[in-house]
């Protein structure tokens, strides 16, 4: 594996970052009173900011995502219908065929699908996501979903979430007339990291099913991983592709390096690199929602789950993720309520 650029991405400007003394400065001003999103240089200068700098960081993208985003967190709960057994060899995931490690192909019925629905609007969630670990959706997977997306529909009012993978534009639009509110696809990764962490695909294979699902008018949900051996001009790079394609949501992943994947020996990302990433994503993405996803038990804790929300988090997964436990919902819900932060009502989400 190297970390090395592969590619060069479009329209980046290599200059020289602002520096890291004065990148708070310039935040403030441009992000906070202007509205205006940092540039690539400017997110690179974020995440070269000091420790003694990150507590002055994390109020100001707070602020920002007060300003903006008001102090609602929208609670979402997530559920794989079909696990294991992914043909895709993304590097992170221990759910691809193609390692060694333990998941193993499961499919879930309906009753179960609505039943976790039915739990995870017990929680407050307005959103509820089904999940396959596939490359794209087949017909079986599609029949399947029109009856799951039917029966939760019936039963439970929750908004119904998916992420199948890539997508036909007759499978988006198909996906968009049976009621999906939201499709999740990530990036990943930064173009010019993509090669390092997926071979089976490209990463402009993935941008076009996010502008499909833009297309169709469906909500886009799109992040990526950190942690993953990327260098920081990378992480800049794929905060600052996420400005350009404007996703309704962006969920933000800190590597849990897996047993049997290829990434299954990185290190665990540092605290404080995570949390200045979180304020670097902000600042980047001023007026989109913020999720906390995978992997940020294992890196930030209690401690610092109570940080990132205070430095621009403003929606959390509760429960656990496909393949790692996360923490228990109670726990979640208790910090929510402690920091005076309300869920977002299911009737403002419709």
């Amino acid at each position: 594996m190297t970390t090395e650029a592969t590619e060069t991405a479009p329209g980046r400007d290599d200059t020289q970052p602002q520096d890291a003394q004065d990148i708070v400065a310039i935040a403030r001003e441009q992000v906070l009173e202007r509205g205006e999103r940092l540039t690539y240089d400017q997110i690179l200068a974020v995440l070269r900011t000091p420790d003694e700098q990150l507590e002055e960081l994390l109020a100001l993208a707070h602020e920002v995502r007060m300003r903006f985003m008001g102090p609602d967190v929208e609670v979402e709960g997530i559920i794989s219908l079909k696990t294991g057994g992914c043909p895709e060899d993304c590097h992170f995931c221990s759910q691809s065929g193609q390692f060694t490690s333990p998941v193993r192909s499961v499919w879930l019925n309906i009753p179960e699908l609505v039943r976790a629905a039915k739990l995870t609007r017990d929680t407050g969630a307005s959103e509820f996501c089904i999940v396959a670990a596939v490359r794209g959706p087949d017909e079986k997977l599609m029949e399947q979903m029109r009856a799951a997306v039917a029966a939760i529909k019936a039963s439970v009012e929750i908004h119904v979430a998916a992420s199948l993978g890539m997508l036909t534009p007759e499978q988006a639009q198909e996906l968009a007339d049976m009621g999906i509110h939201r499709y999740n696809h990530n990036l990943e990764a930064g173009r010019s990291y993509f090669p390092n962490v997926v071979t089976t695909h490209t990463w402009d294979e993935r941008w076009e099913t996010c502008q499909l699902v833009k297309d169709t008018g469906m909500e886009l949900c799109c992040g990526g991983l950190v942690g993953m051996g990327e260098t920081l001009e990378q992480r800049a790079e794929l905060a600052d592709q996420l400005g350009e394609l404007e996703p309704h949501e962006v969920p933000l992943n800190f590597l849990n390096p897996r047993p049997g994947t290829p990434f299954g020996d990185l290190p665990v990302m540092p605290a404080n690199d995570a949390l200045r990433c979180i304020a670097a994503f902000r600042l980047a993405l001023p007026r989109t929602i913020l999720r906390y996803a995978g992997g940020r038990e294992l890196t930030l804790g209690d401690l610092g789950t109570r940080d990132g929300l205070l430095g621009g988090i403003n929606a959390v997964i509760v429960g656990n993720y496909l393949t790692t436990l996360g923490r228990d919902p109670k726990a979640d819900l208790a910090l929510l309520d402690e920091l005076q932060m309300p869920i977002k009502a299911l009737s403002d989400t419709f």
